[in-house]
């Protein structure tokens, strides 16, 4: 990814992007290394910009109603690698360096973490470190 720290990229890239009646595109945080998708989360103009030009996650919380970077609260940052734009134009693909290995609020590698089988949803990877540990007592949120 290119160096944006002293040259600031032109927004213009922006308008390209089909945003929803909210201003809001889905983003998708694909591991860099393994392909593995992380999570995925919203974004609007705003956390795409600075997320281009500091080259970390940057977010959009509806529930909250504010930005937020991915790892603020829980320390597992995600830096990206690279950024890159469907054919509909109406999806993010974000290729990350997952820090930590802990993408998701529930202290799993990925927020994909349970699989369909037999008519049921299963759990079928680890929680790697304890929500509460991460989180003390707010009970994590997707941070």
């Amino acid at each position: 990814m290119q160096d944006t720290a002293s040259n600031p990229l032109p927004e213009d890239w922006l308008d390209a992007i089909k945003w929803d009646d909210q201003g809001l595109v889905p983003a998708i945080a694909q591991d860099a290394a393994s392909g593995d998708i992380l999570m995925m989360a919203w974004m609007n103009r705003e956390a795409l910009a600075l997320t281009a030009r500091e080259q970390r996650a940057i977010y959009w919380s509806r529930s909250r109603g504010k930005l937020w970077r991915k790892g603020e609260s829980s320390g597992h940052v995600q830096q990206v690698s690279e950024i890159r734009l469907d054919c509909d134009a109406d999806v993010i693909v974000l290729k990350v360096d997952q820090l930590g290995g802990i993408a998701c609020h529930t202290g799993r590698r990925s927020c994909f973490y349970r699989r369909l089988e037999d008519g049921q949803w299963v759990s079928v990877e680890p929680v790697l470190k304890d929500p509460d540990a991460i989180y003390g007592d707010s009970g994590g949120t997707s941070s």
